[in-house]
């Protein structure tokens, strides 16, 4: 595809080569349509150059992370208020922040990004976290994309030149926290970052980036940290099992601050077990991963029925603090989760991708401690990541079934949806739906089961 495009008296030029494949195939939704952004033939700063590029590019991966709709208008509530000036900002991102009249210092601050083709105003209106924020008291900074830097207003999640420690869009955000730091005296050890698909997904490299900066993490329907590093990458990353350990992906969490040796963040993971825009198999790499990161098993150590269709398996340590959790709502496509109401638990307003179900902000807020509970503290000792051994184990205790995939559905050791096969539990992604795929299953607790091809 390319594009050639007369605004004003200015020429502004964007040329975009596409596969075939990826326009008319599996990598863009039909229902997106595939529109380039404007690129200004007079940048003189080569970051931006870059990132302009990038975002005809990350078209793409657009239309599959919360990019099927049109989003709402960009003027921004009364209360939602833009700070022009925050430092460096090497992303060109936009900050808006939301804090309630009155606040006191020492408060905490939440850092919420919003999914693709939508804005800060967006996030602000639906998610619930305003109404949390004036109940708990707690500011809430609400960074911003732009479609000079993604034609669709995804945050980069997928490269290194804006999601990794010290670099474009994440050292963008790192300056909202610094800005929002300073303007409220907040306390900086209670800092936290949530975000829904592509910001969900950033949100897991800032963990991985900033683990001094974040104390804990909420994504929602994202993906693992470091995932991907390119447009393919990332799609492959959406929908497939990435076939990797958990400590082979906590290693990509260590990669990025190298001899950091402080205390990780605890994560709050939610997934939709109908999303077929970031597949259920991406909650449980995201599980195997931070649990990995804090040397924890991935078999839960509890086990908890919500509302909503919801699921909810803790992860603990030895002495009990719940370091990660794994959120899993039946029936649920993919967005953010809200339960509008006045209830104590419920929040939000449904919209395009603000799904009716269970307010997650509010759980993840719980989670963070900001209802004035007191949460899992972060260790005082320092976590030991774990390495990558060549050893020889042998594969962990349960019944294992080598089976095809139809036959695992039939037995009830998997599900199908859409013609794809999931393992019941884990929701990991198995493929087609038939009597031809074969993969091996193993039961880690009652109905959970995981790949173990290989093993049985």
């Amino acid at each position: 595809m390319a594009a050639l495009i007369l605004f004003g008296r200015s020429t502004v030029r964007r040329h975009i080569d596409f596969h075939t494949s990826m326009v008319s195939g599996h990598l863009v939704d039909p229902a997106c349509p595939v529109l380039p952004s404007l690129l200004p033939l007079n940048v003189d700063k080569e970051a931006t150059m870059h990132k302009s590029i990038v975002a005809g590019f990350a078209v793409v991966v657009a239309a599959a992370l919360t990019g099927m709709g049109v989003s709402r208008a960009e003027s921004s509530a009364a209360s939602l208020v833009q700070v022009p000036s925050f430092g460096a900002n090497p992303g060109a991102l936009s900050m808006y922040t939301y804090t309630p009249a009155g606040l006191e210092t020492d408060r905490p601050i939440v850092v919420a990004l919003h999914g693709c083709t939508q804005s800060a105003a967006d996030y602000h209106a639906h998610s619930g976290w305003p109404e949390l924020a004036d109940k708990w008291r707690f500011a809430v900074v609400f960074p911003q994309q732009s479609t000079a830097n993604n034609a669709q207003k995804c945050f980069n999640w997928f490269s290194t030149a804006d999601d990794t420690r010290g670099s474009g869009e994440a050292a963008s955000m790192k300056s909202m926290v610094d800005t929002a730091i300073a303007t409220h005296r907040s306390n900086r050890s209670r800092v936290f970052v949530t975000g829904l698909s592509a910001g969900g997904a950033m949100a897991a490299n800032l963990l991985a980036a900033y683990p001094d900066v974040f104390a804990a993490g909420g994504i929602n329907s994202g993906l693992p940290a470091q995932c991907a590093t390119s447009i393919v990458q990332a799609t492959n990353c959406q929908r497939n099992n990435q076939n990797l350990t958990p400590v082979q992906w906590a290693s990509r969490v260590k990669a990025q601050y190298p001899g950091y040796s402080g205390p990780m963040p605890r994560v709050a993971i939610w997934q939709g077990t109908a999303d077929y825009t970031v597949y259920p198999v991406n909650g449980t790499e995201l599980r195997d991963q931070w649990t990995a990161v804090h040397g924890l098993s991935q078999n839960p150590t509890s086990t908890q029925s919500l509302p909503g269709g919801t699921t909810l398996t803790s992860y603990a340590d030895s002495g009990g603090a719940t370091r990660v959790q794994l959120y899993s709502v039946a029936g649920m496509g993919h967005g953010t989760a809200v339960d509008p109401g006045t209830g104590p638990t419920r929040c939000g307003s449904t919209g395009a991708y603000f799904l009716a179900a269970i307010c997650s902000s509010y759980y993840t807020g719980t989670f963070f401690g900001l209802d004035g509970g007191s949460p899992d503290p972060r260790p005082t000792t320092t976590t030991t990541m774990p390495t990558i051994s060549t050893s020889t184990t042998a594969p962990p205790t349960g019944p294992c079934v080598t089976a095809s995939n139809y036959a695992h559905t039939q037995a009830g050791r998997a599900w199908q949806n859409g013609g794809w096969t999931y393992a019941n539990g884990s929701d990991q992604s198995m493929g087609l739906w038939n009597a031809y795929t074969t993969h091996a299953l193993r039961a880690t607790s009652p109905d959970y089961w995981v790949l173990a091809d290989g093993q049985c």
